[in-house]
């Protein structure tokens, strides 16, 4: 038994209650109230996102503590292994939340996506091991920010508005910045420490790093054909 497994439960709890009270706190314009479920879906992935000392500070976290860039398996800064732990009590919510609202068609990809996400960062706050690798996949959450709020202003009818343009602009560039090139480095670095890692978990590695990247490459293409080259 992990003690991390209870802030798993914590947050799956917390974001399962925030989920619940959105519609009153963030009201669904005419626009969405058919599918007031994915409304709140997205503004709870919005929250866990933009939470302040969680991905956000997840580049200063590198800066405070550089030897943690040299060693992703063993060192991470203190807080860094509960910060994990409730993002996978964030995927394990939303997992939950789009199995129960969507149809399985419909939602595949992003419960694949959350499946692989879960596997890597349950290894590390079983283990209290790779936290630091976990940490560098947690700066993809940076770009999430304007992904989440691209599909909340798509709901709200704000296409037509300078604020969607804006935040489409900043979108793709944080999208290659901490997407695109984050998942890089994630690959070259389990290459280059391949000795260092064991082989079930390099192999678990290699294969997330396999399927988040061409998952990426086509999310950010929709992108680019969506907003830029309709």
């Amino acid at each position: 038994f992990s003690p991390g497994l209870l802030v798993v439960a914590g947050s799956f709890a917390a974001f399962r209650l925030l989920n619940r009270g959105l519609e009153r706190l963030v009201p669904p314009p005419p626009s969405a109230r058919r599918n007031r479920w994915k409304w709140r879906n997205i503004w709870t992935s919005l929250a866990h996102s933009a939470l302040p000392d969680t991905h956000n500070l997840s580049p200063c976290r590198f800066y405070l503590h550089p030897e943690m860039s040299k060693d992703l398996v063993g060192t991470h800064p203190p807080g860094a292994h509960s910060l994990v732990a409730v993002s996978v009590g964030y995927f394990l919510e939303d997992f939950v939340d789009m199995l129960c609202n969507q149809k399985l068609h419909q939602s595949w990809e992003l419960l694949f996506h959350h499946s692989v996400v879960i596997i890597c960062f349950g290894i590390a706050v079983l283990l209290h091991q790779y936290v630091g690798f976990a940490l560098v996949a947690l700066l993809v959450e940076i770009n999430s920010i304007f992904l989440h709020l691209r599909q909340i202003l798509l709901m709200a009818n704000l296409v037509d508005t300078t604020c969607y343009r804006l935040n489409s602009l900043i979108n793709l560039g944080t999208y290659v910045v901490f997407r695109i090139a984050t998942l890089a480095w994630m690959t070259r670095w389990l290459f280059l420490n391949r000795q260092n890692v064991p082989p079930a978990t390099y192999a678990v590695g290699t294969v997330g790093m396999a399927i988040m990247t061409p998952m990426n490459i086509i999310l950010f293409y929709r992108l680019l054909r969506s907003d830029f080259f309709k």
